[in-house]
């Protein structure tokens, strides 16, 4: 009788295996990458902010800001760890 108790968790262990492979872990993943990605991005690099706003970026203020000139003789102070994406590092992409 108390084969067939532990005998009950085994679907549920194994839910929750499949769960860590196919949904946490891929997610802990893609969380590293953006990460390494944001704390890689320099100067002249453009981005893309979490509200859409595309610029230049025209200086490293510190570890956590950037400075991002958004039109000619505009900038705004953006920081890094607010959803900034990068637009492919500012390589020209061909057609």
């Amino acid at each position: 009788m108390e084969g067939s108790g532990i005998g009950q968790f085994i679907p549920l262990i194994l839910i929750f295996v499949i769960f860590y492979f196919f949904l946490i872990r891929p997610q802990q993943k893609k969380v590293k990458e953006h990460k390494a990605m944001v704390e890689s991005l320099k100067k002249g690099d453009k981005i893309v902010t979490s509200g859409g706003i595309t610029g230049t970026i025209t200086r490293v203020i510190d570890n956590d800001k950037v400075e991002v000139e958004i039109a000619e003789n505009i900038t705004v102070e953006v920081v890094r760890g607010t959803g900034i994406q990068s637009l492919m590092n500012s390589q020209v992409v061909k057609k």
